[in-house]
């Protein structure tokens, strides 16, 4: 055991990242920072440095600005450096890449910088936030030296080697090293003291390179423009101070090594001085490769690696100063794939140096390790081993499996190569519980305060929190060189497992020495319960490796103190450390309640002591279990084969190949194994793979209570990962339906005969309890899961796979009926709790059938877009939302080039169509007559998305059935060539605020002034939630988030009322629990707008750290908006007249108590009132300040003129005076509102003054002035108030308490209610506004009216009987004698008419027959309050057969008498050859008089 030093140790085990900043931060005047992976902490740690008051080695606290972009972070960083100030910055990726142009222009103008970055994969066929050099590869042209660091002490080291020799050669530096690996990895570094460093800075240079800086007090141009004269010889003139470097480098390498005792070199040889092979390597793979080299010595191989630290300039005099003469075959390995060229960078260069210095030997190139594959000693054994091949191959490949171009390597088994004491752990863990933060803190730990060196490299999934992560920990008594993952030998001497969902998906134990000690975290005790849980292949694999197995109920400890059951991290840590016996007991609790206060400190004291109480519950809860040698034999018994499958049913849909292939490979990591041929190029993929994951991560599910469901479909709207939906069942699908499955009848007119009912996908719930928090009804509870896993997982794929989608029976864009439509989006990756998917989940219930998104980079691309785990699927047609993501900054110009290119082909569609039709009409190109008529129907409403979709499979089968090949006429083919077409896309571009607000905004901004047909949807979260919660310009002044540590000082940028600039664009802002009919309201206008709109969601995040946890996202969005936070408004150009801007504000009144509610319970704003109480206070007050002041602008910005003078007048304190009609609204999903709309349509039609407010936007105090109010209300849960009169209603209730009698005796009121009769609290809501109103002292006007959902009509029934009366008792004006819009369009037509020719027989529509109906009688009393009828058909021949729920199409047949009436009335010739034409395809059934009889169902005429 390694004794604990409280002193410390001169090292410190930090990642490389905080390596690259401490030396950047001593080396800078200024510092332009930007989030991108895997290089964001560098620019963290730089902005926590300054706030802390940090000195640099020149005495000053550097300048850090985070800016828009990396190519603002280059270019501001270009500009300070012509000012004379030293500066830096940090990127990686397509990052780099954005910052060229400036590093050219560095390099050219001979300006000392330096670039750390954290090199990583470009995106190619797909995105990887992993390590290759590809991004590094790509600016070797620029002029910029090149200098690779190989682990975190080289990054220290040599970092401040690139910040010395930038400043001494005048050239610009890239300092870079592995993304991911050497990045992110902890290890024990001895860092550079801040006074060392300042004892070698190259003063004198630093003074040139200052007095060089633009000034009038020493003029000079820079960045002039030249013409062929000059521009060569200018460019030739630096070659000089290119020249150079090299030896200037090594010079800085060699000061730095007499400061520190270590000695660097640019080129430097490891191995047999008499080597015979040698391998050319460069990054952290070089130490993989000395482990290995010294394996192979040890086995008699001639061996050796050339290291390549300054890569350019390469330096040939160097280079072959370092290759040992005696080697005869050279390997050169390159981590990066440079498509089309003859040789890959590195070996290029070693070619071109050996060719122009004439030395010749064997040398063959070959890459490895691209976006962080897996590069192990067996691995660089077996590129030794190819140059001892007679013809070694050339180009290879290693550590994939090559089986198209056969260009791999064959790789051996594992070897051990590590130093003698090494102890290994590997920890499987979930993202967000904890794990890898606790890992980081025990490696740092072990490295800091004992006499071990560490390491900590962790592996996540490319998924948000809730997917695997896996930590591989090491301590040794020697520096650590494995730069790999553990591998089976020596093996792992401890392997934990977080969640008993990794037990049958994971081979956790393949890589665990014999002996060594398994955790699980699990509520198993005993093995007669592991008999029954564990899979017999673990059971089996725990009694071969004779491994020491415990378990411990993590969950439950975290519980029982106080923290979150998925906060486990402190309980697997105390018992890692309990067990490990890596340090005495009582040094470990006191190092890790140390670290809980270093992690923890700034959030809450309660959060302290809950995690301190869960460390030391740890070992008490601990069990070691004796299992018996028969599980040497294991073999699964019924319930271990469940635990095998355990979602699986026998009502569940097979996995497709793709999603067995990948899907199962990558969820379960063993997709390295996967040779090429499965993938194909380009990178497509079909979508679908989520709903075959079955994580299985809750902690909790929530379980239906049918009869407390008011059947709202709230629960399933903010859904974050679409796992709660109701389904409607008809009579034959609940008789099949599994044993104990729950419904009720289905409520509301148009889902008569049907049944209802809310099923829950207990293997995809994250246990957020969002559907709970929404629920008016408290018709949902959260159970255990197994209770829903056990009970019903079969009610769930019963219900998915077997019971039929009924999407038609209510509007897909109300608030319930879209609930009803099948989500295209399902069982994401996102976190728990999510904000951002239920938008995207309601925008493919609207339109995802012919959905084509632009998808930003960000959190919605991670969840949205992870190869082989698509969450987007197919309808039952086989459509989908359209999937695709370009680049973080460009995604705006993206989807306008998507819907460019679609208007385009759609154009020449339309062009084609109309051709043909001519050809066909001419009898040049004959087509069917039902294919005719369709098309000539598509043309009459192609710009209607709806009636296209309707119109599309009756033409694609007509298609298929016209003459095929050469037999088809040239339009004809390019009309089914175009077919995919004939429904135009809905075009959107979704991404979040870093996109919208910073780095893509001005190509945000140029869309939507081209006025194109787009939608454009932001995500806001406030923050860079993919990159770990980083500010943008959506930040609000006063929160603390990275790169603002010592909080935001800038307001929140207004992204809506720059949109609203353009005037051309929709524009809308929306908060979906606040207020779900506004955002669905909000998505439908958008769509319908034809021009660019935008909607701007509120989306909650996890990173803001919520008090309430996961299900914070339904209060929190009620708080926002109550506050003023959050605006809801939508900006229509379309709406736009005389009298009315076309802006509408949907939350008018605010509350500062809410404001507060909203601070209090985000961390983001409370960890600064702890640590800055003053400044946070200074901050946050001017936040609330500058949202009441845009609240007030926005409340007169949606005044009408007359409001707003009346607004006025009350402001100045004058008398308002004049009548009017106050309408007051209560709603959850809008029919209240939009009833309470239709009346003030009404009044104003009138001519009466009227106003229309939703409660909430009321104030007690001015009702009063109110002459007369008519309150529309819908009821609630149980009995309870809608979400839009919940805040009145609050006061109200206080208010009565102690309320004058006749505080409303000056005004009169009404009341109509929708309600629903089959509920105990039939229209509960209404009533208490009624009674509230008559206790006030209020005159009532009208009785209360009862709407109802039973009546056939829902509410319209008594809303028809009470509107007539109403209107009469408040002595409102008659309306104007105004004709309405025709319903149908007629056109008559000659016989001889084309059109008229068409239509000779019925209309039939597709996919159905006609038949006649042979009895048609009542079943119900006459004057009963709803028809219900009996029908027979006679369907002898017709080979139909019909069922209960089935639909059915009436064409009636009239009478004649009744034909003449009408006939009459239309002044018609009841024999006259004419044809009528409406929406339907022409009919002419040779005279009007036939025609009436057959298709017009004349019920009555006006006389």
């Amino acid at each position: 055991m390694p004794m604990l030093s409280h002193e410390g140790k001169s090292e410190r085990a930090i990642d490389g990242n905080t390596a690259a900043a401490h030396v950047a931060y001593a080396l800078s005047d200024v510092s332009f920072i930007y989030p991108i992976s895997p290089s964001t902490s560098m620019g963290e740690t730089m902005d926590k440095f300054a706030t802390q008051g940090r000195k640099n080695v020149f005495g000053q606290t550097v300048k850090v600005k985070q800016m828009q972009s990396e190519l603002g972070s280059a270019g501001a960083l270009h500009g300070a450096l012509s000012g004379g100030a030293l500066c830096t910055t940090f990127t990686a990726s397509q990052g780099l890449l954005l910052m060229i142009p400036n590093m050219y222009l560095c390099a050219g103008e001979l300006l000392p910088a330096v670039f750390h970055v954290s090199a990583r994969a470009l995106a190619r066929q797909s995105l990887s936030i992993f390590c290759d050099h590809s991004d590094v590869m790509a600016v070797r042209s620029t002029g910029c030296a090149l200098l690779s660091a190989h682990n975190p002490q080289e990054v220290m080291d040599l970092g401040l080697v690139a910040h010395l020799a930038s400043l001494r050669s005048s050239v610009p530096f890239v300092h870079f090293f592995d993304g991911t690996r050497t990045s992110g990895v902890i290890e024990c570094v001895k860092p550079i003291p801040y006074s060392t460093m300042k004892s070698i800075v190259p003063w004198d240079e630093l003074d040139a390179f200052r007095q060089r800086g633009l000034n009038p007090q020493h003029p000079i141009m820079r960045g002039l423009g030249q013409d062929p004269q000059t521009y060569y010889q200018s460019a030739v003139s630096a070659n000089r101070y290119y020249d150079a470097v090299p030896g200037i480098v090594q010079d800085v390498m060699d000061q730095v090594g007499v400061i520190t005792g270590r000695q660097y070199k640019l080129f430097e040889y490891y191995g047999d001085p008499q080597a015979e092979r040698c391998v050319v390597i460069m990054g952290s793979a070089a130490k993989t490769a000395e482990e290995t080299v010294d394996y192979l010595r040890a086995q008699g191989e001639k061996v050796g690696i050339l290291k390549v630290r300054l890569f350019r300039p390469f330096s040939t005099e160097h280079f072959l100063a370092e290759m040992p003469e005696s080697v005869q075959a050279i390997a050169v390995l390159d981590r990066t794939k440079e498509d089309l060229a003859p040789s890959l960078p590195l070996h290029a260069d070693v070619l071109t140096a050996m060719s122009e210095a004439g030395v010749y030997k064997k040398v063959v190139g070959g890459n490895y390790g691209l976006g962080s594959k897996e590069f192990a000693p067996r691995h660089v054994k077996a590129v030794f081993d190819n140059l001892l091949e007679k013809v070694p191959k050339r180009h290879f490949t290693v550590g994939i499996n090559d089986d198209v171009t056969n260009s791999s390597l064959t790789v051996g088994p594992t070897i051990n190569t590590q130093d003698a004491g090494v102890t290994q752990a590997i920890f499987f863990g979930l993202g967000s519980d904890g794990t890898v933060g606790a890992n980081k803190a025990a490696a740092q730990i072990i490295g800091e305060r004992t006499e071990f060196y560490s390491q900590g490299h962790f592996n996540y999934s490319s998924q948000k929190a809730g997917a695997s992560t896996v930590s591989h920990l090491r301590f040794g008594p020697t520096p650590i060189r494995s730069e790999y993952e553990i591998e089976s030998s020596p093996g792992a001497d401890y392997v934990a497992c977080h969640h008993t969902s990794f037990l049958a998906k994971f081979d956790m134990l393949s890589k665990a020495r014999e002996g060594g000690a398994f955790v699980v975290n699990c509520p198993w005790k005993t093995v007669e319960e592991l008999d029954q849980e564990f899979p017999a292949k673990l059971r089996r694999a725990i009694a071969e490796k004779k491994v020491e197995l415990y378990t411990i109920d993590a969950h439950a400890v975290a519980s029982s103190v106080g923290l979150p059951a998925k906060r486990i991290n402190q309980v697997m840590q105390a018992t890692f450390f309990n067990l490990s016996g890596i340090l005495p007991p009582e040094d470990a609790k006191e190092q890790l309640e140390g670290a809980i206060d270093r992690m923890y400190g700034k959030k809450s004291p309660e959060i302290v002591k809950s995690n301190k109480a869960a460390l030391a519950a740890a070992p008490q809860n601990l069990n070691k279990i004796n299992y018996p040698s028969s599980w040497l034999q294991a073999e699964d018994n019924d319930s271990s084969i469940k635990k095998l499958h355990p979602s699986a049913s026998p009502f569940s849909e097979t996995a497709d190949e793709f999603s067995s292939t990948f899907l199962k490979s990558i969820d379960s990591r063993t997709a390295d194994n996967l040779a090429v041929s499965a993938f194909t190029p380009g990178g497509e993929t079909p979508i679908g793979q989520s709903k075959h994951q079955k994580r299985a991560l809750a902690e909790e599910i929530p379980v239906w209570i049918p009869d407390k469901c008011t059947q709202c479909n709230l629960c399933s709207v903010v859904c974050p990962h679409a796992v709660v939906r109701p389904f409607l069942l008809d009579k034959k699908e609940m008789e099949a339906a599994p044993e104990g499955f729950q419904a009720r009848k289905a409520k509301g007119g148009d889902l008569g005969g049907l049944n209802y009912t809310i099923q829950l996908a207990p293997y995809d719930c994250t246990g957020c309890a969002v559907c709970v928090e929404m629920c008016p009804d408290d018709a949902l509870i959260m159970e255990p899961p197994n209770h829903s896993q056990q009970k019903f997982n079969d009610h769930w794929e019963y219900s998915l796979n077997q019971v039929s989608v009924k999407d038609n029976l209510m509007e897909k864009t109300s608030v319930k009926g879209s609930q009803f439509q099948e989500p295209l989006i399902e069982f994401s990756g996102a976190c728990s709790g999510c904000g951002e998917t239920p938008y995207v989940k309601l925008l493919t219930q609207m339109f995802g059938d012919r959905m084509v998104i632009a998808n930003s980079s960000g959190c919605s691309s991670v969840w949205g877009g992870s190869y082989g785990l698509s969450p987007f699927r197919k309808n039952r047609h086989g459509q989908g939302p359209a999937w695709a993501r370009s680049l973080f900054e460009d995604t705006a110009e993206y989807g306008l080039g998507m819907a460019l290119g679609s208007s385009q082909r759609r154009e020449k569609l339309i062009a084609d169509v109309r051709e043909l039709l001519e050809e066909a009409g001419s009898g040049a190109s004959p087509i069917s007559s039902e294919l005719q008529v369709l098309l000539e129907r598509w043309l009459d409403v192609v710009e209607d998305a709806d009636k296209c979709s309707a119109l599309q499979p009756q033409i694609l089968k007509l298609l298929a059935a016209e003459p095929q090949g050469d037999e088809a006429s040239p339009q004809l083919a390019s009309v089914r060539r175009e077919s995919d077409m004939l429904v135009a896309p809905s075009h959107w571009i979704i991404g979040g605020d870093g996109w919208a607000y910073d780095i893509g905004f001005g190509g945000l901004d140029h869309v939507l002034a081209t006025g194109q047909n787009v939608n454009i949807l932001v995500l806001d979260t406030e923050g860079y939630s993919n990159t770990g919660a980083q500010i943008s310009k959506a930040t609000p002044k006063g929160a603390t988030m990275k790169m603002a540590a010592g909080g935001n000082k800038i307001k929140k940028k207004d992204l809506g009322a720059i949109a609203m600039m353009h005037e051309n664009a929709y524009v809308a802002s929306v908060s979906l629990s606040a207020d779900v009919n506004q955002t669905v309201k909000a998505f439908k206008e958008a769509e319908a707008y034809n021009g660019p709109s935008i909607v701007i969601a509120y989306a909650t995040c996890v990173d803001w750290g919520h008090r309430a946890g996961d299900k914070a996202m339904v209060q929190q969005q009620v708080n926002a908006v109550e506050s003023g936070y959050w605006p809801m408004y939508r900006y229509n150009p379309d709406k736009v007249s005389t009298d009315f801007n076309g802006f509408e504000l949907d939350n008018k009144r605010i509350s500062s108590d809410a404001m507060d509610t909203l601070m209090r319970n985000e961390n983001r704003f409370t960890s600064l009132q702890r640590t800055a109480p003053e400044h946070a206070k200074l901050l946050q007050s001017a936040m609330k300040d500058e949202f009441t002041s845009r609240h007030e602008a926005r409340r007169r910005k949606a005044m009408g003129d007359e409001d707003l003078l009346e607004y006025l007048k009350k402001c100045m304190g004058e008398q308002v005076t004049g009548e009017r009609v106050t309408v007051l609204y209560g709603t959850d999903t809008g029919n209240a509102e939009m009833v309470a709309k239709n009346f003030q349509f009404e009044f104003k039609r009138r001519g009466m003054k009227a106003k229309c407010l939703s409660f909430n936007d009321v104030s007690l105090s001015d009702l009063p002035e109110e002459s007369k109010i008519l309150a529309v209300v819908a009821t609630a849960g149980q009995g309870e108030m809608p979400k839009s009169a919940v805040k009145f209603w609050q006061d109200m209730e206080t208010f009565l308490e102690t309320a004058p009698a006749d505080y409303l005796k000056d005004t009169k009121f009404a009341v109509f209610g929708l309600g629903d009769s089959s509920y105990v609290f039939f229209n509960e809501a209404a009533r208490k506004i009624d009674a509230a109103f008559e206790k006030l002292g209020a005159e009532r006007v009208q009785q209360l009216g009862m709407g109802d959902d039973q009546h056939p009509a829902r509410f319209d029934t008594e809303l028809e009987e009470w509107s007539p009366d109403f209107f009469d008792s408040i002595e409102a004006p008659e309306p104007p004698q105004e004709l309405s819009p025709p319903s149908h369009l007629v056109e008559i037509l000659p016989a001889e008419d084309p059109k008229a020719k068409m239509a000779s027989e019925p209309f039939v529509p597709h996919g159905s027959k006609a038949v006649s109906m042979t009895v048609k009688r009542s079943t119900v009393p006459e004057g009963y309050e709803r028809a219900i009828d009996h029908f027979e058909f006679n369907l002898e021949g017709s080979g139909l057969s019909y069922d209960q729920g089935d639909s059915l199409g009436v064409w009636p047949k009239n009478s004649t008498q009744q034909v003449d009436i009408c006939l009459k009335a239309l002044q018609l010739n009841g024999g006259s050859s004419e044809v009528l034409v409406n929406s339907m395809p022409a009919v002419d059934m040779g005279d009007t008089g036939y025609l009436h009889a057959k298709y017009c169902w004349v019920a009555s005429v006006t006389r």
